[in-house]
């Protein structure tokens, strides 16, 4: 077992956490990032195949590198990665990775004390928590109802066609990741069910040079919708935990792949899905495409995470646990906190929260100011 003292821990080396370490590094901080995965990128690898980012490059880039794809082009999950993995190398990041942290506890002397699953641990004066907003599948209760000889999969598990079950397809949730699985489920040959409210369309076709344009005015838009703001707060209540709006696939899209879209799903009946209006349908296979939530049951400090399940901050910074503070989580600030447009500012706060100004120093100089 290995102890290492830091001035501060990056918990995820996705893309909030290197935004937060190259601010960090910066400043001449000594940080490190640790992440649970083999390879920096490798929770965008693991993605489904077929996803694209909605982000145009200007706004997906990280600060201080441009995306390696087309002016016009949107990467890949894969690709997504690898950028990330390139930007890690590039700016000479510090990150541990296969170190997934086991537990954050609070020293009697004020210290982060990080116990790493592999044994390490881990002391810092200020921790900052980037490990996703995504990570534990949200599926409705009566879903265990479900005869056993249907095969269940959520989005986050999802990952190509070779997953489904011979027969038909029920997809539940009918935003983004649904409409996604639903195409991919259609062109595999499939019947497919899609049930869920419509969440309503951008208008314009993000995969134009024109509709490229107008997605970062519609991006920009989102990141100016701020918690501070009424339009903010009305936003927050009305959608959180509910999919955005289709951005790239259409109802006409789905119509010509023979997608039968139908209503939302109120329970079970006989070991089946019915929906709400006492319809059963048959499938074989059913994805659910229902949210997701962040996983803070590693976190050991009273106090911080609140009933549901999110962690209760100021912009990001927990002002009743001093030095500690998230960045990535849904609506920290505005409506794109959680989207890369959004994860800069926050970010930025919260580094200046916790440092003030802070001159740089040496490369291997430990910077240890307090705000």
């Amino acid at each position: 077992m290995s102890i290492t003292v830091l001035d501060t821990a990056v918990i995820g080396a996705g893309a909030a956490g290197l935004i937060v370490g190259k601010r960090l590094a910066d400043r001449g901080i000594r940080l490190e990032l640790f992440d649970e995965h083999a390879r920096v990128g490798d929770a965008w690898r693991e993605r489904y195949r077929s996803l694209r980012l909605f982000t145009p490059r200007r706004f997906a880039s990280l600060p201080g590198l441009l995306l390696d794809v087309g002016r016009f082009e949107y990467p890949t999950g894969a690709q997504f990665g690898d950028y990330l993995e390139g930007y890690a190398r590039r700016f000479d990041l510090p990150v541990r990775t296969s170190a997934r942290v086991a537990s954050l506890n609070r020293e009697p002397d004020g210290r982060f004390r990080l116990e790493l699953a592999v044994g390490d641990e881990v002391l810092a004066e200020r921790v900052i928590v980037a490990s996703g907003a995504h990570r534990i599948p949200v599926t409705p209760a009566f879903a265990a109802g479900l005869d056993p000889s249907i095969r269940q999969l959520h989005s986050l598990d999802y990952r190509g066609p070779e997953q489904f079950a011979d027969g038909p397809v029920l997809v539940v949730g009918a935003a983004n990741s649904g409409t996604d699985v639903a195409l991919d489920a259609a062109r595999a040959g499939r019947a497919v069910t899609l049930a869920g409210r419509h969440p309503g369309h951008v208008p314009v076709d993000i995969d134009t040079p024109i509709g490229n344009a107008m997605s970062g005015i519609f991006l920009r838009r989102l990141r100016r919708i701020t918690i501070d703001t009424e339009r903010g707060r009305r936003m927050l209540a009305s959608e959180r935990g509910h999919g955005v709006m289709l951005i790239r696939n259409s109802l006409r899209d789905l119509e010509r792949a023979g997608v039968v879209q139908v209503g939302r799903v109120r329970g079970v009946e006989a070991g089946h899905p019915v929906l709400d209006d006492g319809t059963i349908v048959d499938a074989t296979t059913i994805v659910w495409c229902t949210g997701s939530r962040p996983d803070l049951s590693w976190l050991r400090i009273d106090g911080i995470v609140g009933p549901d399940g999110e962690p209760e901050t100021t912009r990001g910074v927990v002002t009743g646990c001093p030095g500690l503070a998230f960045v990535g989580m849904e609506f920290q600030y505005s409506v794109a906190s959680a989207a890369l447009i959004g994860m800069d500012r926050d970010a930025a706060f919260v580094v200046d929260a916790l440092f003030g100004e802070v001159t740089r120093v040496g490369h291997a100089e430990a910077a240890s100011v307090h705000a």
